[in-house]
């Protein structure tokens, strides 16, 4: 197993917590985990299954061991430890009074240890003390607001989400950190808060450009673009995403209406979302005449970017998921079941396939002799720890480039690789003369988010002189990341059989939406698309709405995350065996951890819990409650006996604060509308105020638009402003993750296209000046587009 040389000590609650630790041990990593007398209270998070056990528990920690927290304990692991990843912060109530001494913050005590801490808002800045929920985090992270009903309320998630990427933050960070260790020590932490927002910043970047931020467009609806939305068919759902003219065009073909696509009062996506409720009235009749596979089916015929939208059982049966073991069996105790593999698919050294998880407290470890290779003190903080590593990127949009990013972050140097004739097409998609002109591709804020700290180089691949100047690159790389369309690679003589010849030892990603070699493999997908394909939005929303998708482009930044995390663990592989590998990520895969605990129930019992709108299985009551102003709101969840007394004392009402979570439950509604009443005449933030002050988990339902000017990430620096060729000063978010007190650095915005064919052709190469001025003339190389139809158009 690729990382088994590993020793790792978990301490405290939390699903992010656990999902780091789970990544590592189901990679082969020893993982200890550290338990409170009684257990982890997450050994109670729905479902939980016949024998008392949570199965959202036992899918998170499958091959890891459990012993009961005392000081001894602690004595006997730390010493042998090679990385403490330690969430206590999350669950304040699993630790109220910790026996032993916050090792993360006192590293003379154990200066080889790498640490990693988890925690809702970070160990400073104005919300860091906050009680807090998956729904609170994310409302305040920007990932709310604009998801529901256009009328609000907006709509909560389900659990687990947020947390999961926080969780595949951590392992990115932790695992660059045992990368780099020949240095010294690292010391992470990572907020869930600030992670949330590494997802909404792309919502933030489009209001940014717009100078205003969209309002929600409620249920079905998506973003600035339609047909964007989930149809019942004659059977199953079928999800669509149709962003460009050639789409509009062949979606029209394909329902039989070409007629349709040449009306102009339907010409431009802002035409059709005006127009919304008149085409659905024409299409969805048609939906009706075929199943969903079937439509799926002849979508990919016309490169149409839709999906079969599954419930939990019907996604549990897919041929295409089932072929490539995305499923596998979970045990704990005598219960088993079946839950979502890591999506990882390194090909040479996949995870496990399942496992058991422990009961409490049920195993006696101790690591007495430290590693031989642990370092003997913490590493310079000017030394990041992927510095020396090379990846080539040849990834477009957000998935892609998001994932080359966060190992950009750790100091990995990342050369993007582009095309004058096709560029990114985050740089735009309408490369006709007159956007050219204009330099708009050099000016598309949420392309400058996704590509700082990287160099760019322009290499027409259809010229055999690109080709050739790409594989001499490769052979100076640790890795290539690419996300090209199914057969792109192949056709140019670039894929990974014929690239690992190039450099051995060299370490491959590929990120089509259902994997490769499949009967799905040809899917065109936009992260709209892979949330969709997820079935996730199939489990949010209210019931008598239809299926609720979240309001960005959900799948993307998710597949960033995964990708990133699978390039640590073959790096690491390659690291101690020389060996390198192919990487077959699938995006959809990538979606599935955010619907375990549904799927984990659909498995166990043979059912799904319903959709309960804003509501939480666990905590009474939960919601979005309107403030005071124009689309105002607060998400607040009651999480024990203890913040109800606190809030019933808020709402005047002391008859009703020894309500018990069931009695609650069953006076909800009537709950629900006391909390409104108190929060209607209130500014949201005051609201908020007031409520932490009283201990009650709460958060600002903030439009992505605002998040610059949130006090808290103000406070942790988590803004920048960087000055940039074509548009001077422009905002920067930063890292999902920190070391020490500081966000990580943006040592270079984003390039220009081409901004390093100087330095890279000649000054790493070695071409000469004829050489490059030869390459220029031919197009092989430049600086500017060339102009042409938009690409959506051909």
């Amino acid at each position: 197993m690729p990382l088994s040389r590993f020793r790792v000590l978990q301490v405290g609650s939390g699903i992010a917590l656990d999902y780091c630790g789970k990544l590592f041990a189901d990679f082969g990593a020893d993982v200890v985990k550290l338990e409170p007398p009684g257990g982890d209270p997450l050994r109670s998070f729905p479902p939980v299954l016949e024998n008392k056990e949570s199965g959202t528990f036992a899918w998170l920690n499958t091959n890891k061991r459990s012993v009961t927290e005392t000081p001894h304990a602690l004595e006997a692991l730390l010493p042998g430890a090679d990385l403490l990843l330690d969430g206590r912060a999350l669950d304040r109530s699993a630790h109220p009074a910790p026996s032993w001494p916050d090792v993360s913050h006192q590293p003379s005590a154990h200066p080889g240890l790498a640490t990693t801490t988890i925690s809702w808002f970070g160990d400073s800045g104005p919300y860091a003390n906050f009680a807090a929920t998956e729904a609170t985090a994310r409302a305040l992270g920007g990932l709310v607001a604009l998801t529901g009903r256009a009328e609000g309320p907006p709509t909560l998630a389900t659990d687990c989400q947020s947390s999961i990427i926080a969780g595949l933050a951590a392992f990115i960070a932790s695992a660059a950190g045992l990368y780099g260790r020949s240095a010294g020590s690292r010391r992470f932490s990572v907020s869930i808060h600030e992670t949330a927002v590494n997802v909404a910043e792309y919502e933030a970047a489009v209001a940014w450009d717009a100078g205003t931020s969209r309002r929600r467009p409620g249920v079905n609806r998506f973003g600035r673009n339609y047909p964007v939305g989930i149809y019942p068919t004659k059977q199953g759902m079928i999800g669509v995403t149709i962003v460009t003219p050639g789409q509009w065009r062949a979606i029209c073909a394909m329902l039989g209406m070409p007629d349709l696509a040449k009306n102009p009062r339907y010409a431009l996506n802002t035409d059709r979302l005006a127009n919304a409720e008149e085409i659905d009235a024409l299409f969805q009749p048609v939906w009706t005449t075929r199943t969903a596979t079937e439509w799926f089916e002849l979508a990919l015929e016309y490169k149409l970017p839709m999906a079969v939208v599954p419930t939990m059982a019907e996604l549990l049966e897919q041929t295409v998921h089932r072929e490539r073991g995305a499923f596998v069996p979970v045990r704990i105790g005598d219960a088993a079941f079946e839950a979502p593999v890591l999506p990882q698919h390194l090909t040479l050294t996949p995870p496990r396939a399942g496992g058991t998880a422990p009961l409490a407290g049920e195993d006696h470890a101790a690591w007495f002799i430290p590693p031989s290779d642990r370092p003997t003190g913490p590493a310079p903080r000017e030394t990041l720890p992927l510095k020396g590593m090379r990846i080539i990127d040849l990834t477009m949009g957000w998935a892609g480039p998001t994932a080359a990013r966060h190992l950009g972050e750790l100091g990995a140097e990342i050369i993007k690789v582009e095309a004058c004739q096709y560029p990114d097409w985050w740089r735009g998609t309408d490369l006709r003369a007159a956007f050219i002109a204009e330099q708009k591709y050099e000016k598309i804020p949420w392309f400058q988010l996704m590509n700082r700290n990287k160099l760019d180089v322009t290499l027409d691949l259809t010229h055999p002189d690109g080709v050739a100047l790409l594989k001499r690159l490769v052979a100076d790389a640790d890795a290539v990341i690419e996300n090209y369309s199914a057969e792109v690679l192949r056709k140019f003589g670039l894929d990974y059989t014929i690239l690992k010849d190039v450099k051995p030892g060299l370490v491959m990603l590929s990120m089509p939406a259902f994997g490769s070699d499949n009967a799905w493999s040809a899917c065109r997908g936009y992260g709209s698309t892979l949330e969709q394909a997820s079935g996730l939005p199939t489990i949010t929303g209210f019931s008598n709405d239809p299926p609720t998708m979240n309001q960005t482009a959900y799948g993307d930044p998710i597949g960033g995350f995964n990708a990133a995390a699978a390039l640590m663990v073959a790096l690491l592989h390659k690291q101690a065996t020389g060996q390198g590998q192919n990487i077959d990520l699938s995006q959809v895969e990538c979606m599935l951890p955010l619907v375990a605990p549904a799927l984990i129930e659909q498995s166990a019992t043979g059912r799904t819990p319903p959709r309960i709108g804003n509501r939480h299985p666990l905590h009474v009551p939960q919601g979005c409650f309107r403030c005071a102003g124009d689309d105002a709101w607060v998400a607040i969840s009651i999480t024990s006996d203890a913040m109800w007394r606190a809030m019933s004392t808020l709402l005047g009402r002391s008859d009703l604060a020894d309500l018990t979570a069931p009695q609650r439950r069953d006076q909800e509604e009537t709950l629900e509308a006391l909390i409104a009443a108190w929060t209607e005449p209130r500014d949201a933030d005051e609201a908020m105020s007031l409520l932490q002050a009283h201990g009650i988990a709460a958060g600002v339902v903030r439009v992505p638009i605002n998040l610059v000017e949130d006090r808290h990430l103000v406070e942790r620096g988590f803004w920048h402003r960087l000055d940039r060729p074509f548009i001077g000063m422009h905002w920067q978010s930063s890292a999902a993750f920190r070391e020490g007190p500081d966000a990580c650095p943006v040592r270079r915005a984003d390039p220009t296209l081409g901004q390093d064919n100087e330095a890279i052709l000649s000054g790493r190469l070695g071409l000469t000046r004829e050489e490059i001025d030869r390459l220029a003339a031919a197009e092989v190389i430049g600086t500017v587009p060339k102009p042409r139809r938009p690409q959506s158009d051909q």
